[in-house]
């Protein structure tokens, strides 16, 4: 959790205590689930590993056997959600689990990229939604993530 510290030096008690409570909640929940597989693809299928904290933290595995991976999430920076709900089904292979089982996740993290504390945690609780719908409900699905079924 050594990059969320960081973010966090500069804030007041209250905002800290705050965030990690926000954190504690998912930590809490999720330490009660198994971690689920996750590849974390750009528009060209090719691995990335830019949010492997975070995915961590909210409770799965970075999966580089694609077809492992329980969730698949398309991310990469620069790309809106219109840019990736256009380029990614050329991309989707019918043979994955995580398209058979419409498992695909379109990010746009990119919609305040401010790196701050509060923005991390709002990631953590939106990759906590995305890896366990039903457990989780933030209500940030259609702003910047959506389930994409392909």
């Amino acid at each position: 959790m050594s990059f969320l510290n960081d973010l966090f030096i500069g804030l007041d008690a209250a905002q800290q205590e705050d965030l990690q409570e926000r954190l504690d909640i998912v930590e809490h929940k999720i330490k009660f689930m198994d971690k689920m597989p996750v590849a974390l693809l750009d528009v060209n299928n090719n691995p990335t590993y830019y949010l492997t904290e975070e995915i961590a933290l909210a409770g799965g595995m970075i999966e580089s056997n694609i077809m492992s991976a329980a969730f698949i999430i398309y991310y990469q920076p620069g790309k809106t959600l219109t840019d990736l709900m256009r380029e990614v089904p050329s991309v989707l292979n019918a043979d994955w689990q995580a398209v058979a089982n419409n498992r695909i996740i379109l990010l746009n993290d990119d919609v305040d990229r401010e790196c701050s504390a509060e923005n991390a945690v709002s990631l953590i609780e939106d990759m906590a939604e995305m890896l366990h719908p039903g457990s989780f409900i933030f209500g940030h699905e259609g702003d910047k993530w959506i389930r994409f079924g392909a």
